[in-house]
C-alpha cells in the first residue's frame, strides 16, 4: 500500500493474492527478510540493551532509557544490515511481472546482482538514510512507549519501579508501544518510495530524478496529500505490535534467563 498508494486494503490484498495466492504474502521472505530479521535482532538487542542499561545506571527513568536505547539500536541496525535487506525485500515485492508474455521475473539473487552491477553498493543500499530515520524513530518510540506503559501499569498495580510484571501486563505494554510507534508512517512510505521498483512510480515525470528523504516526502505529499503519507499504517500497526512484543517483552525474559546462567 505504501508503494501503490491508490489501493485500498482490500485491493492490496487482492493484488498480493493474484501474485501467488497465500505464498504471495511471503514474497521477499527468503533470503532477505530472514537476513534482515536475524541481523536486525542481534544488532538492535545488543546496542539497545547496552545503552538502556547505561541510562538506568545513570539515574534516568525507564522510559527515557528505553527511548535512548531504541534510537541508538535502530540507527546501528539500519547502517549495519538493514539498508541492503530492506532495499532488496522492497524491490522483490514491488517488481512487476509481465503477465501478457508470461515471462518469469528474475530470482532475488539475480535481481541483487543486476542492481549491484548497475549502481554498485549505493544501489543496494538505496534509501538507507530513510531506513536509519525510520529505525531510529521506530525503536526509540517502541521501547520508550513500552517502558512508559510498564511504569504506568506498575503504578496501577501498586508495584514499585523495577518489580516484575506478569507476562500479560508486559505484552499489553509492548502492544501499546508498538501501536503508538506508527506515528512515523510517513518515513516508512518515503523509504518504500525510494526503494520501490513499481513501474508507474519510476515513469512518473514529477518524481525527482535523484531521490532524497526530503524531496521524496515533498513528492508524495504533492501527489497524494497527507493521506498518502499514511498509506499502509493499519497493517503496520499489527506489525509494530508483534515486533515490539517479541523484541521488548520476550527479549526481557531471554535477557533475564541469560543473566541467571
Amino acid at each position: 500500500m505504501a508503494a501503490n498508494r491508490t489501493q485500498t486494503m482490500l485491493q492490496a490484498c487482492k493484488s498480493v493474492w493474484a501474485r501467488g495466492g497465500f505464498v504471495g504474502f511471503y514474497q521477499g521472505l527468503i533470503p532477505w527478510a530472514w537476513i534482515e530479521a536475524s541481523t536486525k535482532g542481534g544488532v538492535l538487542m545488543f546496542a539497545a540493551s547496552e545503552v538502556e542499561t547505561a541510562g538506568l545506571a545513570m539515574g534516568f527513568n525507564p522510559a527515557v532509557s528505553g527511548l535512548a536505547g531504541g534510537m541508538f539500536g535502530g540507527v546501528a541496525q539500519a547502517y549495519a544490515t538493514m539498508g541492503i535487506t530492506t532495499c532488496m525485500k522492497t524491490a522483490e515485492i514491488t517488481r512487476q511481472k509481465t503477465a501478457a508474455s508470461g515471462v518469469r521475473p528474475p530470482s532475488t539473487w539475480a535481481l541483487f546482482m543486476e542492481i549491484y552491477r548497475k549502481e554498485g553498493i549505493a544501489g543496494v543500499n538505496k534509501g538507507v538514510n530513510a531506513v536509519a530515520v525510520r529505525q531510529c524513530t521506530n525503536w526509540g518510540s517502541r521501547m520508550g512507549f513500552a517502558r512508559l506503559a510498564e511504569s504506568t501499569i506498575r503504578k496501577i498495580r501498586g508495584k514499585r519501579e523495577g518489580e516484575t510484571l506478569s507476562a500479560v501486563d508486559k505484552i499489553f505494554a509492548s502492544s501499546i508501544g508498538g501501536a503508538l510507534a506508527t506515528w512515523n508512517q510517513p518515513i516508512e512510505v518515503v523509504r518504500v518510495e525510494m526503494q520501490s521498483m513499481v513501474k508507474e512510480a519510476a515513469a512518473n515525470t514529477n518524481r525527482p530524478a535523484k531521490l532524497t528523504v526530503f524531496n521524496t516526502l515533498a513528492f508524495i505529499y504533492k501527489e497524494n496529500g497527507i493521506r498518502g503519507l499514511y498509506r499502509g499504517v493499519t497493517p503496520r500497526i499489527g506489525l509494530g505490535i508483534w515486533q515490539t512484543v517479541c523484541m521488548v517483552s520476550l527479549a526481557d525474559y531471554v535477557k533475564a534467563w541469560v543473566k541467571k546462567q
